[in-house]
């Protein structure tokens, strides 16, 4: 790969359609949005439920965690499976299977027979969906909307995620407080929704790319090589491995962040629901910062624009040491989240644009991998560091590592140099 993006593998038409009016990709967007809403909302459900069920936040910190944890391990071999695969079947199943298995636990629920295991055997499949479904339905994307229109179809699907982070919780814990499968119903509704979507679009096939046949043996470790091919194409690019890098620092940035500050208003005796909206700010950031997307990719260079986003991080979180309330908490992860839209967008282009289809399955898989290590990591780090340093001394630390990994990207002229193409 070139520090420079190439210009993208389709032409722009001589009447380019609108991309409000390009059906196939509102159509996907449409089942997305409904999707990411029911998981956001569902999301509240879980540790309440487990809660209710064993007495236990232990236990409800360890549903999250299965969640996550098959996600990033099923990842990478999920990557190669939508590389070879048809990518639409692939988004079908997922859908099918996570609806499934969350009428399952509504069933249970009703039945009055859940139980933890249950629920952590359903964490393991939906994180399993969710490592399948989330690059098949990136590369669906890809598939319908030309080059021109990818930055604007990219960053209205960032809104959609930032809408479903800022809608989703409020959403869970009102149909929570009404019945304990509603949460559940809703998502169910959401994967159906998603589900119907992908069945009624049709992509362009993507073309045939038959592996070069070698005559030498086929090592053991072949299917292994194979499934970290991405991870390493994406490592080989030293402007995607800075931007991957600041991603998942971001991750791990906010989410020790929003432990410490819950803490601090804990301690300062704001209601829930006052918490709550102050953490809303990271949802308001991600929209925001999703509108700003055009303009930033004209105004800065990728470099610049990674530079500027990890910069407002690092001072954002600073200042959350601030004891100000709730008000300044909000107004410090809208600022803290607004680079983020930005700098995803830039990592998906660039994979894109100088991956080849036959390989983009395993590139997207495993930025999802890279990116998703940053939260459960900021949890645990965030955790020891509140244990034994306090409120403070923690969000100093966490500045000082964004900052620490900010100063290394100033100092590194291939990203410092990096340039869009003319």
């Amino acid at each position: 790969m070139s520090e420079c993006l190439r210009q993208g593998d389709s032409e722009v038409p001589a009447t380019p359609v609108p991309l409000r009016r390009n059906r196939r990709f509102q159509t996907l967007w449409i089942g997305a949005a409904a999707a990411n809403l029911g998981l956001e909302a569902v999301e509240v459900a879980y540790p309440l439920l487990i809660m209710s069920l064993t007495g236990s936040p232990a236990l409800a910190g360890l549903f999250g965690f299965a969640q996550i944890g098959t996600a990033l391990l099923v990842g990478l071999p999920a990557g190669v499976v939508v590389d070879r695969w048809d990518r639409r079947r692939i988004l079908l199943i997922s859908e099918a299977v996570r609806a499934l298995t969350l009428a399952f636990i509504v069933l249970s629920l009703t039945a009055g027979q859940a139980n933890f295991g249950l629920l952590i055997l359903a964490a393991v499949v939906l994180g399993a969906g969710t490592a399948f479904g989330a690059p098949a339905r990136m590369l669906l994307i890809r598939a319908v909307v030309p080059d021109h229109q990818l930055t604007a179809a990219l960053s209205q699907d960032e809104a959609r995620s930032g809408a479903a982070a800022l809608a989703g919780p409020p959403l869970g814990g009102a149909l929570y407080l009404v019945s304990r499968t509603f949460p559940f119903v809703a998502a169910i509704v959401g994967f159906v929704i998603s589900f119907v979507c992908a069945l009624v679009i049709r992509v362009p096939k993507a073309e045939k790319h038959t592996e070069p046949v070698s005559d030498e043996p086929r090592s053991a470790l072949a299917p292994l090589t194979t499934a970290f091919s991405g991870l390493l194409e994406l490592l080989g690019d030293r402007l995607l491995r800075s931007a991957l890098l600041l991603v998942s620092i971001f991750y791990f940035s906010i989410t020790a962040a929003i432990l410490m500050v819950m803490v601090t208003l804990r301690h300062q005796h704001h209601s829930p629901g006052t918490i709550g909206l102050a953490l809303s700010g990271t949802a308001v950031g991600m929209l925001i910062g999703s509108a700003l997307v055009p303009r930033l990719n004209r105004l800065l260079s990728p470099g610049a624009l990674l530079l500027c986003a990890s910069t407002l991080t690092t001072v954002a979180v600073a200042l959350l040491a601030l004891p100000l309330g709730p008000v300044w908490v909000f107004a410090m992860l809208t600022l803290a989240a607004l680079g983020l839209p930005a700098l995803k967008i830039l990592v998906d282009i660039m994979i894109f644009r100088q991956t080849p289809d036959h390989r983009r399955g395993r590139a997207i898989a495993a930025t999802i991998t890279l990116i998703g290590a940053g939260s459960p990591l900021g949890s645990l780090v965030g955790g020891l560091a509140l244990q034994f340093l306090g409120v403070t001394g923690a969000i100093a630390l966490i500045a000082g590592v964004q900052a620490v990994i900010t100063a290394a990207g100033l100092a590194n002229r291939h990203v410092r140099s990096a340039r869009w193409p003319a």
